[in-house]
């Protein structure tokens, strides 16, 4: 894995804060690794799909 640095505004580090608190995530890492998983796979992938069906 490489590392990167990002800022993110106030209220995204406590909506993320808050999903590692109620144990939905075990660190704010691995919620933004699937938050970005997530978006890859709906904006990238599923695009490349189409443009194969078409």
């Amino acid at each position: 894995m490489k590392l990167i640095t990002i800022y993110l505004p106030e209220p995204y580090l406590k909506a993320l804060d808050e999903l590692v608190e109620k144990r939905y995530y075990p660190h704010r890492a691995e919620a933004i690794r699937v938050a970005i998983r997530d978006l890859i796979s709906s904006e990238l992938w599923r695009r490349e799909e189409n443009a194969e069906d078409s």
